[in-house]
């Protein structure tokens, strides 16, 4: 949550900055600001509160000279929205300028202690409190070189929560520092400038080298050079990595919303979650970065799958998967959860963390934990040199591309890809024989054909959803393998339209759920193959004799009776364990075109933003 962007270099600041923050705004767009230091040099300090256009407004009335910057775009945590709360925070003494990303949990004792050393504020932020404590240290300091990066160093280490950070002085002209601990910062080197960001977004326009900073170190960023420390004072020789994605990738193009762009791409995005990871006989998966040999992997039993939201879903898909192909019990836990409480785990227990961004903050700590406690832990994401990516055992990445929407939707069916082949992976070591792998693998990659079959039918649905856009409740019903996908639908609705949104398994309505069907409760059924089938039409039977209106999804192979449900969205016939694959490309249809009728900010979907990032 929110997005960090900085500049030192020849270019005119204000410019790359603005840009960046448009790039980043997926990550909070509750306010922005920037401060721009000018060769005098003075700073200069602009914010408004809603978008970054709002912000690039005030710039184009009131240009902002210099070639040195910090921006943020902010998602609120301490204070409510306002321009006084915005970033950056500017020092009492008005000689620093501060953007933060993360909560600072002692800054009430902290504000206490400078009020006392005469130091005023103006927001209601944690952030102010340290953009003071480093004035405060810094006029403590004796004047030397590194007189800036030791006031920072000094200030860090007094506070407890988590920050990524970059700061400008008027004392130190040249120069912007940063440091992360909690939060993602990365550094960008340039020819002739130098950048930091929150995310390579920002930054992907003007270079594709980066530098991911770890816990607990500092940067000290100049036009041509760098240097980074840690907190204990210790140099770090970095590891400079290639950016592996163009900026091309993260414009709209022909596109509405970014949403509905990379609901498009799911066929592309899958392909390459699959590309390269089959055995030559094409009888299994292959995965080269699991770092784990086929002989541990064997006496592994049991498996724990750790994600929040929407990943969470996909490691319910996970479970049903790899307990019916591999026979290895598994438990998936939230994040937010698994990481406060002492749960018994078995020595021969295998973690699994999933995370789009690589960085969900409560992901990382229950990756954290479980290290700690010496299991083995593997990550599946989708971004190269996420701190996840960097501190896993091993893990597999999804090669989605560039996810904006903040409701996700390639990342989620290119997760369940590739837990999909996870399972194949480990079914194949214990007792899947050779011709139901290969089979699975045929269907594996059938996927990214069908998905554009659904796609094709993407005015159907779109008038389906436009009859149902003006309800403010929905049940979302599935049995086994297609409840995570009733949550997912239910999950999509709720994020993009703000319908309230439930989802089921079909055979808990009787038990509940059903005293809420009306004429004005509409339910979406994912209805299996199989032998539920015939349960899930009894359900939908039960739902029409109460005046519910239906919607269902379906493999097109499977018959409906006539007039049981006007409104049904056919899937192609496929795998069953891939049915949910299938069934969700609809799902994710259906929440944006009745977002999109009932006139909502899709890509920007209120209180919500891209990458939890704070607690």
């Amino acid at each position: 949550m929110c997005g960090i962007v900085g500049y030192i270099g020849k270019n005119v600041a204000s410019s790359v900055l603005v840009e960046g923050l448009k790039r980043l705004e997926y990550r909070g767009y509750d306010s922005a600001g920037l401060s721009v230091m000018d060769s005098n040099p003075q700073m200069h300090t602009r914010r408004a509160t809603g978008r970054v256009t709002r912000l690039e407004t005030k710039i184009n009335a009131k240009p902002v000279l210099g070639k040195l910057g910090i921006g943020h775009t902010r998602w609120a945590t301490h204070g409510q929205v306002s321009e006084d709360n915005a970033h950056p925070h500017v020092s009492a003494d008005t000689k620093f300028s501060l953007v933060h990303n993360g909560v600072i949990e002692n800054h009430q004792s902290l504000k206490l202690f400078l009020q006392s050393q005469n130091y005023s504020f103006r927001s209601q932020t944690d952030s102010e409190v340290l953009v003071n404590l480093i004035a405060y240290y810094y006029a403590k300091e004796s004047h030397t070189e590194e007189r800036f990066l030791h006031a920072v160093r000094k200030s860090l280490k007094r506070i407890r929560g988590t920050y990524g950070i970059a700061v400008i002085s008027t004392e130190e002209p040249g120069s912007i520092i940063g440091a992360r601990y909690g939060s993602p910062l990365i550094l960008g080197i340039g020819s002739g400038e130098n950048l930091i960001a929150s995310d390579v977004a920002a930054i992907a326009s003007r270079t594709s080298k980066v530098i991911y900073l770890n816990d607990n170190e500092i940067v000290s960023v100049k036009k041509d050079d760098f240097s980074i420390c840690t907190l204990s004072q210790e140099n770090v020789e970095p590891e400079i990595n290639t950016i592996d994605w163009n900026i091309e990738e993260v414009k709209l193009g022909n596109f509405t919303h970014y949403m509905e762009k990379e609901i498009f791409e799911q066929p592309i995005a899958i392909r390459n979650a699959m590309r390269g990871r089959f055995s030559e006989d094409e009888s299994t998966a292959v995965f080269g970065g699991l770092n784990i040999s086929p002989e541990d992997l064997r006496h592994i039993d049991r498996i724990i799958l750790l994600g929040c939201g929407t990943t969470w879903h996909a490691g319910l898909i996970a479970e049903h998967l790899i307990e019916r192909f591999a026979r290895i019990p598994c438990e998936v836990e939230y994040a937010s959860e698994f990481r406060y409480r002492n749960a018994p785990l078995h020595s021969n227990t295998l973690v699994f963390v999933i995370s789009q961004s690589g960085e969900t903050i409560d992901t990382l700590a229950s990756l954290r934990e479980a290290k700690r406690k010496g299991y083995r832990v593997l990550g599946i994401t989708n971004v190269v040199g996420s701190t996840i990516a960097r501190e896993s055992d091993g893990g597999i990445y999804q090669h989605a591309g560039p996810e904006i929407g903040v409701a996700s939707t390639k990342a989620f069916t290119s997760q369940l890809t590739i837990v999909a082949m996870l399972a194949l992976y480990l079914g194949r070591m214990r007792d899947m024989a050779y011709s139901e792998g290969h089979q699975f693998c045929q269907s594996l990659q059938d996927l990214p054909d069908q998905i554009q079959q659904i796609l094709d039918q993407k005015n159907h649905i779109e008038s389906i959803a436009k009859r149902y856009a003006h309800y403010e409740d929905f049940l979302f019903m599935g049995r086994q393998v297609m409840f995570p996908i009733a949550l997912e639908g239910a999950l999509k609705l709720k994020e993009i339209s703000y319908i309230h949104a439930e989802g089921y398994p079909s055979g808990e309505m009787k038990h509940g759920p059903i005293a809420l069907i009306n004429k004005d409760c509409p339910s979406v059924f994912l209805a299996a193959g199989g032998e539920t089938y015939h349960k899930s039409l009894a359900n939908i039977q039960e739902v029409r004799a109460r005046k519910g209106s239906v919607i269902v999804i379906v493999p097109d192979n499977n018959e409906l009776p006539e007039d049981l449900a006007p409104d049904t969205i056919k899937v192609p016939h496929c795998h069953d364990a891939l049915l949910p694959i299938l069934a969700t490309i609809p799902v994710q249809l259906l929440a944006y075109y009745i977002a999109r009728e009932r006139g909502n900010d899709i890509d920007k979907p209120r209180n919500l933003a891209k990458s939890v990032t704070v607690e």
